[in-house]
């Protein structure tokens, strides 16, 4: 879901340009949810991207987690707010017992971390066919 040009993970505390009473976050969230647990995709693993990490990290520190997340009870610091963001949208899947949600926070112009999420990916793609197979 890269669903607003500043990154999901930085999009917590900006609205929509055509509906200002819209949490940016809430409506990438909504629109997960709607995904995700589509009938279409009841048994397929779903990989995503929260993208921009670098720029959540600098922004957590003087915007909190709140102004998204009123329930919100952590620090403002990037790994635990990072943490809970991941938790509300893996949360989201009903279907827990058939999908994984595999989670990453990307910083595109990062290219080791890029590396690292290409790698992970393709040993979720490989997985997935050896157990379809049933060779794994």
């Amino acid at each position: 879901l890269g669903c607003t040009p500043q990154g999901l993970a930085f999009a917590y505390d900006l609205v929509l340009a055509e509906d200002e009473e819209m949490n940016r976050m809430h409506e990438s969230m909504k629109l997960f949810d709607s995904i995700c647990n589509n009938k279409w995709f009841t048994d397929t693993s779903i990989i995503l991207f929260l993208n921009k990490k670098d720029l959540f990290e600098e922004k957590i520190t003087h915007s909190p987690l709140t102004i998204c997340f009123p329930e919100y009870t952590g620090a403002n610091k990037y790994d635990e707010a990072a943490s809970y963001i991941q938790s509300k949208f893996e949360d989201l899947n009903k279907r827990k017992d058939t999908k994984e949600i595999y989670t990453h926070f990307t910083c595109a112009t990062d290219t080791k971390n890029v590396q690292f999420v290409f790698d992970a990916v393709t040993d979720v793609i490989i997985k997935n066919n050896l157990k379809d197979c049933g060779l794994f």
